[in-house]
């Protein structure tokens, strides 16, 4: 009897045992369980990380807006170095080039819807347009350097008695006058056009594999008012070639002939896709 006591008396303590979770076990029985703290319940809800795909895109969109602002801000802060440490007749330079280009292009647009408006009303519009090409031709044969042109312009003279001026500075003339709104140009009997090139050679220079000597005369033809001013900017053409102890003179005369001519080439293997 006294056994069957002792077993029965011991059955809750082994209950009580069987009864307490798996996590539980070995601890000291009676005592409740830990809880986490709140630093270890914030780890624990944000890692591992449990983002979603939509998430997961949006962050990534995120990060390629931002790399491309910061890109741009650097490109921004570069160009803005670069002009503040310009001398102050560059600057008046770019200005001057800036407006000059502006007003072409203005120019151009007005001539362009001219033509468009002059299409559109004309009655015989097959004889409008056949005028209008013929004319177009001929502005790209000025350019092309196949026609003769006459106009207003400027005249530069060089005279290099120590025979001082090379290409490059002849071709820096050049740029000049092309960048405000020379349309046609020629030095000495050279035709100027895009693919012109200029190379120094046995004490002379060679335009075009022709070989030229001072004195060098360039003929422009454009606005009088935009040419002259861009070779007379302080550091610009003029003060490089009398640095040189060249003589330099810049006229306007009533009208300047451009008439040296070249022939026209058929590309080899370019073909219109009209």
């Amino acid at each position: 009897m006294s056994s069957e006591r002792d077993a029965v008396t011991q059955d809750p303590d082994h209950g009580d045992e069987a009864a307490r979770s798996p996590e539980d076990a070995g601890k000291p029985a009676g005592r409740p369980p830990t809880r986490p703290t709140g630093r270890a319940a914030l780890l624990a809800a944000l890692w591992p990380p449990r983002a979603s795909r939509g998430q997961l895109v949006a962050a990534v969109l995120l990060f390629v807006l931002g790399l491309g602002l910061a890109i741009q801000v650097r490109a921004a802060g570069s160009e803005d170095t670069a002009l503040r440490g310009a001398r102050p007749e560059d600057l008046v330079r770019i200005l001057s080039d800036l407006e000059d280009r502006s007003a072409r292009l203005e120019d151009e647009k007005s001539t362009l819807e001219d033509q468009r408006a002059e299409l559109e009303n004309s009655t015989d519009q097959a004889e409008e347009a056949r005028r209008q090409t013929e004319e177009r031709e001929r502005q790209l044969g000025v350019l092309a350097g196949t026609v003769a042109a006459e106009g207003p312009g400027i005249t530069l003279r060089v005279d290099d008695p120590r025979g001082a001026v090379q290409a490059d500075m002849l071709l820096d003339a050049v740029q000049e006058l092309r960048a405000a709104g020379a349309e046609a140009l020629q030095i000495n009997d050279v035709r100027i056009v895009a693919s012109t090139s200029f190379v120094d050679h046995n004490g002379g220079v060679r335009v075009d594999d022709e070989g030229i000597r001072a004195p060098f005369v360039i003929e422009a033809i454009g606005r009088p008012q935009d040419l002259e001013p861009a070779l007379n900017i302080p550091g610009g053409v003029v003060q490089s070639l009398e640095n040189k102890q060249a003589t330099v003179t810049v006229d306007r005369p009533e009208t300047v002939v451009v008439d040296a001519l070249r022939s026209a080439e058929q590309p080899d293997y370019a073909q219109s896709s009209s």
